[in-house]
């Protein structure tokens, strides 16, 4: 097998003329023959047990040849694109030149293009702040109060905006019930927004024991059609009203929430805390707008199927994650029940895909600028990593990650840290 030619037509598309020899070729031929001679019938000869060459005779000398092309063109096609030295990203067609003594064929591939990038470094970026206030340390305090909190039933007062209150109702169009309208001991947190505009509202102020009527009208987009737009009675039994009652903050509840002593011991820590998720927020912020303005750098030609890949990595990658949570239905069922088809799907991912694809495409660019070379024994070390972070052998990461594609993963991280050490935060 051999690389006959490589000729660029046009941007990032390459046209190989790739042969292969006789020798490899006939061996595809007979594996072909081996694969396919079980459904060949032939008179004299019990099924499947014809000579290739009293096949080939009746049939044609290229009955063969299908399957053979199939087993031999992608082993030749990978290798002649590693001997033209292209980074290749898809293959758009292939077409059969010869058969004869060999095989010869021209692929059309799609390359990585080649992209230009200045003015990565001193990258300006502006700063979150970080500092802690008290009303933030009162915050969070609070929202752990809250998560430690007990129902509590009030008797001495009606319903407030933030009660639960445990409600039969019935709706009704007219004097008509309509489906769906009904419930007994209901429990609605008012203010929730849960149910339609109007109705939460028209609870508030009244006690427990109360029975009234309410009147509402139904949005013009709600999701039943005999309801959009109506005006409906909703008949209220209200049985219980219940509101939330917060720890006290002493030293009581903070030893039963954590490890501190003190109620001050423990205002250090959740500054502590606070602060640190600060400042991973406001590296987080720093690195976004790094990416942004890389993205917004880089220059090129980039062929859109390499969008289409990403997508498809982003879509796989959902799937798995899928099957990961123990949803065991396909893709398209799922998104059946969110209301949304593969195309959706495609779409909500395709900003993202973009800038992915450019941003590495400007980081693979500035790693061959500043000569950032990933040795083998960085390659080793990465696997060692990945071994020890997954529990598995260094063995099986291999068989996963191709060792180039993480030598290029490596080379992109350090250009990513070159430039984040060279921009400018204000």
């Amino acid at each position: 097998m051999a690389l006959k030619s490589s000729t660029l037509k046009e941007t990032n598309k390459y046209e190989l003329e790739v042969t292969v020899d006789a020798a490899t070729f006939e061996a595809a031929v007979q594996k072909s023959y081996k694969k396919n001679i079980g459904q060949v019938s032939i008179p004299g000869f019990r099924k499947g047990k014809a000579p290739r060459q009293m096949v080939e005779k009746l049939y044609g000398k290229d009955v063969f040849y299908p399957d053979a092309i199939e087993f031999c063109y992608p082993q030749a096609l990978e290798a002649a694109i590693k001997e033209a030295g292209l980074k290749v990203v898809a293959v758009e067609s292939v077409e059969e030149v010869s058969t004869d003594n060999g095989f010869e064929f021209k692929a059309l591939v799609i390359v990585e293009p080649e992209v230009t990038i200045d003015g990565y470094k001193g990258i300006e970026v502006k700063a979150k702040a970080v500092r802690v206030t008290e009303k933030m340390i009162t915050e969070e305090i609070d929202k752990i109060r809250d998560r430690n909190s007990r129902m509590v039933t009030v008797e001495d007062r009606p319903a407030a905006d933030g009660d639960t209150v445990v409600i039969d109702f019935e709706g009704f169009l007219g004097e008509v019930a309509f489906e769906g309208g009904k419930a007994e001991n209901y429990n609605l947190a008012l203010g929730s927004g849960s149910f339609i505009p109007g109705f939460e509202d028209q609870i508030i102020g009244h006690n427990a024991g109360e029975e009234f009527t309410i009147t509402v009208t139904f949005p013009e987009d709600y999701q039943a059609e005999e309801l959009k737009g109506q005006e409906a009675q909703f008949k209220i039994n209200l049985h219980e009203i219940k509101t939330k009652e917060l720890p006290e903050l002493d030293d009581e509840f903070v030893k039963d929430v954590s490890d501190k002593e003190t109620v001050e011991d423990y205002k250090k820590e959740i500054k502590e805390t606070i602060s640190k998720r600060l400042k991973e927020e406001r590296e987080n912020d720093i690195n976004n707008q790094i990416t942004d303005k890389i993205i917004e750098l880089v220059q090129g030609e980039i062929p859109e199927v390499m969008f289409d890949n990403e997508v498809n990595s982003m879509i796989r990658d959902f799937e798995t994650r899928l099957m990961s949570q123990g949803m065991n239905i396909d893709l398209a069922t799922y998104l059946g029940y969110m209301g949304m088809d593969i195309d959706g799907l495609k779409a909500m991912y395709r900003k993202d895909a973009e800038r992915r694809v450019k941003l590495r495409l400007a980081l693979k660019k500035i790693a061959q600028l500043e000569n950032i070379v990933v040795s083998d024994e960085d390659v080793e070390a990465e696997f060692a990593r990945l071994a020890e972070t997954y529990g598995v052998d260094v063995d099986r990461i291999k068989m996963i990650v191709d060792v180039e594609d993480q030598r290029d993963d490596l080379a992109v991280q350090r250009a990513m840290e070159l430039v984040r050490a060279e921009a400018v935060v204000k």
